[in-house]
């Protein structure tokens, strides 16, 4: 099966992120970069003998696969990853986009790749700086990132160099006549302009792609293909059926999530006619202004940052993150279980402290394992990832309403309320404070405080052991205040002593776990279906009759005990399958209406209004984020920023990562990003400006007046 699937199945991801499986990523075993470097070799060649000071180079990177085997297009389709270039080149020198060449449909089990097998050369300019000495030499490079697959996926890398002299300004370029059979064969792979109209309609699921080129004899076309440049356009692995009539060349396609502007689907579009290949391309065929293959690293603070800032920014992110909605209520039911233990001894509070703060780091060490395992196994995956799962979101739900169940005095378990989870032990708690950290770091995932998304940007991008300690640092912030409290015993002192009080707050602290409860039932509504969204709500009906059942076992003696209890496992464990069937029944198409004036993000989209030089707002959120919510209401939604949209002819592109979108978390991880919210405004076909994390109306309305087109 395809170990690097795109997609990863959500139990998978499930599974690894609670037993800490794959803490070891593959791309870091010795083996496996050995054997990506046999099945590809991949040289970094020039057009011409040399470079021309103020002129642009033509390069290419050369990959010859392995034959069985093949690399990825710029879509890759229902699983893969596209090559990408990180450039190393003295100053002044600007490296382009790729030129891709035109793709062949891959079928892989049930899934279609785009990409290529056996040979392709990926073109693309090099800008020269004028100012360049001649008579000396220039050394370009960088490393080159892919993926491999045929039944398995394998990620390598490759470090490609060339060095070529320096000629004289203003001199014609002299092509190096070993390489023009090369060259020439790479750009007659490329697609061209199309030769006639073209245009797209809808008939129910599918999408009919209508070349209206007159002339054209049924008997002589065939091999029809469409590779849309969006990831969620199409249903990648469903037939596409082609009729030939007198109007032209007819292409049913089944569309996909991301296909809402039928105006135009940008892509490239094949087709045979007696037996030569022709291939169109069809809307935008590169973002303007894009690093190569979407290569390049991030702008701004995020190039900055060095190891120790980056825990040091993740370190301020985790403190943060005590303060978001997601967090408090956990961390105030733990500060209430000190005030139980207020009289016991010193030493005892600070072994709670250590076994919470163990807890998280744990807990982060996991996830983060998980995150880092899964992308060098080419998954586009980021902080949050799990929380694009169903089953995760229903799994919460469940736990989240049973705590509340127990803080309301529905059902006693354990210690009650010496600390969620305490119960598992009869010896001191301690494993309860362990659990608290675990259910704190879970909870945490939804929200993305201030430091901490360039922090976490970073750690990805680095090598395992960097990426584990910035998410080490990330987890101590967070475990750090309840971890102060308890290692100065005179600040337990000051809180107040144990009475029946508590037995009131213990219940009010129920309801923010039930308002919890009812937020990820509506993050649970944007993924999945009706029918879906029924089977999760029978089972907090069978939450609810669990708790009851076993409480009332503790006073129906042997034989009544018995049945109440069995009675409370078999509920427990019908949530579990409806648990799993809830994330069988997955919302289809986009999430939600879309608001007047704001349209769905796709890479196409955006990439065509780039190119006008229109002022684009882009805003990538999913229904889980918590500081997204707030930013949207708070900010986003305010009359004075709509109507500012709408004065300054801005395009607003709104992105939904709510469930797992390859071309949101690309455009993320271009930005050093891992997770949302972000913001981005373009300009003037311009690079993108990284508005924070956290919006105020005015940084929003700056933002668009220093390039809103009217």
């Amino acid at each position: 099966m395809a170990a690097a699937h795109r997609r990863p199945h959500r139990l998978l991801a499930l599974i690894a992120t609670i037993t800490g499986l794959g803490l070891v990523p593959a791309a870091a075993q010795p083996s496996t970069a050995a054997q990506a470097k046999d099945l590809v070799r991949a040289e970094l060649v020039a057009e011409a003998k040399a470079l021309v000071p103020g002129a642009t180079a033509s390069l290419g990177i050369r990959m010859v696969m392995k034959p069985g085997w093949h690399v990825y297009w710029r879509n890759p389709g229902d699983s893969g990853l596209p090559p990408e270039m990180a450039w190393r080149v003295p100053e002044g020198f600007a490296a382009g986009p790729f030129q891709w060449p035109v793709p062949e449909r891959i079928p892989v089990q049930h899934l279609m790749n785009y990409g290529y097998e056996g040979e392709t050369v990926l073109l693309l300019p090099m800008t020269v700086p004028g100012t360049l000495g001649s008579g000396g030499e220039a050394t370009l490079g960088g490393t080159l990132s892919y993926l491999v697959c045929e039944e398995i996926c394998i990620p390598g890398s490759a470090e490609l160099s060339l060095t070529l002299p320096v000629a004289a300004a203003g001199s014609a370029a002299e092509l190096d006549p070993a390489r023009a059979d090369l060259f020439a064969a790479a750009r007659g792979a490329l697609p061209v302009e199309a030769a006639a109209p073209v245009r797209f309609a809808r008939e129910g699921e599918r999408i009919v792609l209508t070349y209206a080129a007159a002339g054209l004899k049924p008997e002589a076309v065939s091999a029809a293909a469409f590779f849309p440049y969006a990831e969620t356009a199409l249903d990648n692995a469903a037939s596409q059926e082609l009729r030939v009539d007198a109007s032209g060349l007819h292409l049913s396609l089944k569309s996909g999530d991301g296909a809402a502007d039928l105006t135009t689907i940008p892509g490239v579009l094949t087709f045979t006619e007696n037996g030569t290949r022709r291939a169109f391309a069809i809307g935008e065929a590169t973002a303007p202004g894009a690093p190569a293959a979407g290569g390049a690293a991030a702008s701004g603070a995020e190039e900055a940052l060095t190891l120790w800032s980056a825990i040091g920014l993740a370190l301020l992110g985790g403190l943060v993150l005590n303060l978001m909605p997601c967090v408090f209520p956990v961390l105030s039911i733990k500060v209430l279980s000190l005030v139980k233990q207020a009289g016991q001894s010193p030493n005892r509070i600070r072994v709670h402290g250590v076994a919470y703060t163990a807890g998280v780091l744990a807990s982060f060490l996991v996830l983060a394992g998980t995150l880092i395992a899964l992308k060098a196994g080419g998954a586009t995956i980021g902080w949050g990832f799990q929380l694009q799962s169903p089953l995760v979101v229903a799994g919460l739900a469940y736990g989240i309403l049973a705590m509340g169940l127990s803080l309301s005095g529905v059902v006693h378990v354990g210690g009650g309320i010496s600390g969620l989870g305490d119960g598992l032990t009869r010896r001191g708690g301690y494993q309860g404070s362990f659990f608290t950290g675990v259910l704190a770091t879970l909870v945490a995932t939804p929200c993305t405080a201030p430091f901490m998304g360039a922090a976490v940007g970073f750690a990805l991008t680095q090598g395992p052991l960097v990426g584990l300690s910035v998410f080490a640092s990330l987890g101590l912030g967070l475990a750090l205040p309840f971890l102060a409290l308890t290692l100065f015993p005179g600040a337990v002192r000051l809180l107040p002593r144990p009475g029946a009080w508590m037995d009131t707050l213990k219940g009010a602290l129920a309801f923010p776990l039930y308002a919890t409860v009812a937020w990820l039932i509506w993050v649970l509504a944007q993924q999945v279906g009706p029918n879906g969204l029924l089977a999760a709500l029978v089972g907090l009906v069978l939450v609810g009759l669990a708790a009851w059942t076993w409480e009332r076992a503790r006073f129906a003696g042997r034989v009544g005990g018995l049945v109440g209890r069995a009675v409370a496992v078999a509920a427990l464990a019908g949530t579990v399958g409806l648990a799993v069937l809830s994330d069988r029944d997955r919302a289809s198409g986009t999430r939600g209406a879309v608001a007047e004036g704001v349209e769905p993000f796709t890479q196409a989209r955006l990439d065509t209004l780039r190119e006008t030089g229109r002022t684009v707002f882009v805003d990538m959120t999913a229904a889980w984020c918590i500081t997204c919510q707030v930013n949207e209401r708070t900010v986003l939604d305010r009359q004075s920023v709509q109507t500012a949209f709408k004065a300054g002819n801005v395009a607003y592109l709104k992105g939904d990562w709510t469930n797992q979108n390859p071309e949101i978390t690309r455009l993320l991880e271009r930005h050093g990003r891992s997770g949302v919210p972000l913001y981005l405004v373009y300009r003037d076909r311009g690079e993108a400006q990284v508005l924070p994390q956290i919006l105020t109306e005015g940084i929003v309305l700056d933002a668009i007046a220093a390039g809103s087109k009217t």
